[in-house]
């Protein structure tokens, strides 16, 4: 069959030869039937979107004497389509439910567009409405940037505090978050407006009952379209527990324990009750570090020196001083024992650290067949989403071996739920050749060397396995450029912002 093209260029031939044919049979036996123009009504006349987004333009077309064609028009969006009916049916329709979609470029900067949609019926007649479209959709629920961990210890003290912090914004405007601690006096629910601003800083001291007790906060942030999120925590007074869990930190900011994916602060080994071991590899010198058993701040505890005696340790935010590290291109091995507030430091060369990677980085060392190089291959390994053919190489750092982390940053946007391990490159995909996994996919803390073999691995390298076959999977907060860096010695990673 001849295939029927309509644009903006032919559309009055087709016009004009439809009117010629007016009133008429023609050699496919349509003829007039009532001589009137067709009816379009669309879904809506105003579409509000966002750049990189789908629109979809719907409505119901009708006429007796048949619908031929619709032509969608938008010159400042590159829109120039027809829906040749005849083409697709073989035959004129009376009725056409009309659902359209387009893709707005996510470079797109125009505020606000106006789409014109024709219906054109084979007696020529036509009718067109038109669609606006503006760039001011709100399709994203707010986003908590910063907030209480969900399990939050605050120690019984002569004031039990608790400083509630968090920070949250919103892709168009927020209207106001909601505050709900039940059972603490003096703290009433509240409302905070957010004045249709796109993000909210709160942070306010709240006094505890000097008791055992636990209760439970409720923070809901609402933008001006009604969406909202919200987030919960378990506020547990207590005196100090032996926490299953502690992190290093070795940044400044609150901003910057929660601007990471994963892997700040970082977990470190729990080796006994109330006590903990870090390894740490420390790049420059005079870095500074904390020790917390919460991950998105630093308070209500934090782990630092005591300043009246620096040999120990306290657990006061207000008043700890971070140990500082000296020494650059240097491991450092941190113990601490919470309860009895002490703490050692000692170091280990680069050359003294060792990993369970079985080959030189980059050599051609890769023994496809074990059989002594009937096909030796490169050697790498990098962020792996699919498979060992399609590996993002990692680059080796200069000083320390151990060392690898993505030269390209990874473009991510909010609520992306990611899927990788970290993998070796092999042309015809070999599985758990050298490999590293997580602890837990949703919040990966810990990438262990997985499934290896002793012909596999360097023999020096004997920490046992302490992860299963699970892939990363977090969920990414913030849309933004990332970069993934990665130690086999310590066998940690973290994907944090890219600079």
């Amino acid at each position: 069959m001849k295939k029927h093209v309509f644009n903006a260029s032919i559309l009055w031939a087709f016009l004009s030869l439809a009117l010629w044919a007016t009133g008429c049979s023609d050699d496919d036996g349509y003829s007039d039937v009532d001589g009137q123009n067709p009816t379009l009504s669309l879904t809506t006349e105003h579409i509000q979107t966002a750049a990189g987004r789908s629109i979809t333009i719907e409505g119901a077309v009708s006429d007796k004497d048949g619908i031929a064609a619709i032509q969608l028009e938008c010159t400042d969006l590159n829109l120039n389509k027809t829906i040749d009916l005849i083409e697709i049916y073989e035959k004129p329709l009376e009725t056409y439910e009309l659902s359209y979609n387009f893709n707005i470029q996510k470079d797109e900067i125009g505020e606000q567009f106006t789409i014109k949609v024709t219906v054109i019926d084979v007696g020529g007649r036509s009718v067109s409405q038109d669609v606006l479209v503006t760039m001011d959709g709100d399709f994203e629920n707010p986003t908590f940037t910063i907030a209480p961990d969900k399990n939050v210890t605050v120690l019984i003290k002569a004031e039990t505090k608790f400083s509630l912090n968090f920070s949250v914004s919103d892709d168009r405007f927020l209207d106001y978050v909601t505050i709900q601690i039940p059972g603490v006096d003096g703290f009433e629910p509240r409302r905070v407006d957010a004045g249709g601003k796109k993000a909210l800083d709160f942070s306010e001291k709240i006094i505890l009952p000097n008791e055992v007790k636990e209760h439970n906060v409720t923070i809901t942030a609402v933008d001006k379209e009604g969406k909202e999120t919200t987030v919960t925590s378990i506020i547990s007074v207590s005196e100090l527990p032996d926490f299953e869990k502690m992190y290093l930190a070795d940044v400044a900011t609150v901003a910057e324990l929660n601007s990471d994916v994963f892997g700040v602060p970082m977990r470190i080994e729990r080796t006994g009750p109330y006590q903990y071991q870090a390894n740490y590899y420390n790049e420059k010198a005079g870095t500074e570090i904390f020790f917390l058993p919460q991950k998105s701040a630093f308070t209500p505890i934090c782990f630092g020196l005591d300043p009246e005696d620096t040999n120990k340790l306290t657990d006061d935010p207000d008043v700890a001083k971070p140990i500082v590290l000296e020494q650059a291109n240097m491991y450092y091995e941190i113990t601490i024992d919470i309860l009895n507030s002490t703490y050692a430091i000692s170091t280990y060369t680069i050359a003294e650290a060792i990993d369970p990677i079985p080959h030189v980085y980059g050599s051609n060392s890769l023994d496809t067949w074990a059989d002594g190089g009937s096909w030796l291959q490169e050697f790498y390994f990098g962020y792996m989403t699919s498979g060992p053919t399609d590996v993002k190489r990692f680059t080796q750092d200069k000083t320390n071996p151990h060392l690898f982390r993505l030269d390209d940053p990874l473009s991510l946007e909010a609520g992306t739920t990611m899927n990788f391990v970290i993998h070796n490159w092999h042309s015809n995909g070999w599985w758990n050749y050298c490999t590293w996994r997580v602890d837990n996919s949703d919040e990966p803390e810990i990438f262990g060397y997985y499934g290896k073999e002793a012909v596999y691995t360097n023999p020096a390298w004997t920490k046992p396995d302490h992860v299963g076959d699970n892939w990363a999977k977090p969920t990414v907060n913030t849309t933004g450029k990332y970069t993934l860096i990665f130690d086999a010695h310590l066998e940690r990673a973290k994907l944090v912002p890219a600079n």
